[in-house]
């Protein structure tokens, strides 16, 4: 699956992948949900980076679709619920 996160690049990740990054985005919602700007911001970092360290890079050519997309970690909580839905960032 190819997961591109915005202001970095894709990645690719084995669908078996997923389940490691569910962890960090039950905190992301869960900071979201509480309105913790620090906290979404420490659970969107830890999950980019888990997605940076699992994932294989992905050329800039060919452009190829991404599956999801994450929000760069230095975007603010307003912008990130704007993005979340009911199962997060990640599916599963």
């Amino acid at each position: 699956m190819i997961i591109r996160i915005l202001g970095d690049g894709q990645y690719d990740l084995q669908d078996d992948q997923l389940g490691q990054l569910n962890a960090h985005d039950d905190q992301l919602a869960k900071a979201i949900g509480q309105g913790d700007e620090a906290g979404c911001a420490a659970a969107l970092s830890a999950l980019v980076e888990a997605v940076q360290r699992l994932g294989r890079p992905v050329p800039a050519e060919p452009v190829v679709r991404s599956k999801l997309i994450l929000p760069s970690p230095a975007s603010p909580l307003s912008e990130v619920r704007d993005l979340v839905s009911d199962d997060g960032l990640i599916p599963g």
